[in-house]
């Protein structure tokens, strides 16, 4: 993998907030020499979440060249090998992974696992050996009989509105899922999933989309970093972009924070100013 850019956490914005990367060593990562494949443990460090008690978001996805966010309706077609080590060191560095419910149901979502590389830094973080999944839904239409519900290694919870089908709720506790209410309504608000997270310790967040529910939290301006792979590829068609929803009345701006490249693909890193 080859750097453009400094991997490391430390932005002039860091700095001046007195952050740094939670790396191994409490120390700025430093990116490897030569074009050699980066070990996992490089890539954590590369990619750590700032240090202290804030909670921070994370999204991470892939894109196309002409803007697509997926492909026949799955961003499989748009990764690439390196994109999916990226994929599962993002994983394996987070408390909690946050994900739209028509995103779990095209993608066939599974419990996150315990991995043997990241366990003694999730250790020393006091995290758990796996991080947990929560999914969005307003009606909570899921098939509670799949593996996410039935085999988790940490219970998986339900983020819903206050109104959702109260025996919808009951079947998700029945599947061994935990309900979590972040609404007054039927649905999620956006700020309110991020700050109930947040108030059972699950402060590093990472979103997986899809497009709409990525959309929510850019428009309630809660998102903290995008982790974006720009795949050499073209689409062409009609299909989402990595955002959707409403239009926000300010483009929200964000500073480059890395830039790796590996086999034509760029691996981009943004933070919100």
């Amino acid at each position: 993998m080859r750097r453009l850019l400094p991997v490391t956490d430390m932005t002039a914005h860091d700095t001046a907030a007195g952050e740094a990367p939670e790396t191994g060593a409490g120390t700025t990562a430093e990116a490897p020499a030569g074009g050699r494949e980066w070990s996992l443990d490089e890539l954590a460090d590369a990619y750590a979440y700032p240090q202290g008690d804030r909670v921070w978001l994370r999204a991470n996805m892939v894109s196309s060249l002409d803007g697509a966010g997926q492909h026949d309706g799955r961003s499989q077609p748009l990764s690439s090998e390196t994109d999916m080590r990226i994929f599962g060191t993002l994983r394996g560095l987070a408390d909690v992974i946050v994900v739209g419910a028509e995103t779990v149901r095209l993608e066939g979502y599974r419990p996150a696992r315990a991995r043997e590389a990241f366990a003694a830094r999730r250790a020393a973080a006091g995290q758990g050996p796996a991080p947990v999944i929560a999914v969005v839904t307003a009606s909570l239409d899921l098939d509670f009989s799949l593996p996410l519900f039935t085999e988790p290694l940490v219970p998986t919870l339900i983020l819903t509105g206050a109104a959702a089908p109260a025996e919808r709720v009951q079947a998700a506790r029945k599947a061994g899922a935990e309900v979590l209410f972040a609404g007054e309504g039927a649905g999620v608000d956006p700020a309110r999933a991020v700050a109930v997270l947040a108030e059972r310790g699950l402060r590093r967040q990472l979103t997986e989309g899809g497009p709409r529910l990525l959309g929510q939290f850019v428009a309630a301006e809660v998102l903290d970093e995008l982790c974006l792979t720009i795949s050499p590829t073209m689409t062409a068609g009609g299909a989402q972009r990595i955002a959707g929803g409403p239009s926000v009345a300010v483009p929200t701006r964000f500073a480059v924070a890395s830039v790796l490249e590996q086999d034509g693909f760029l691996f981009t890193r943004y933070r919100r100013i």
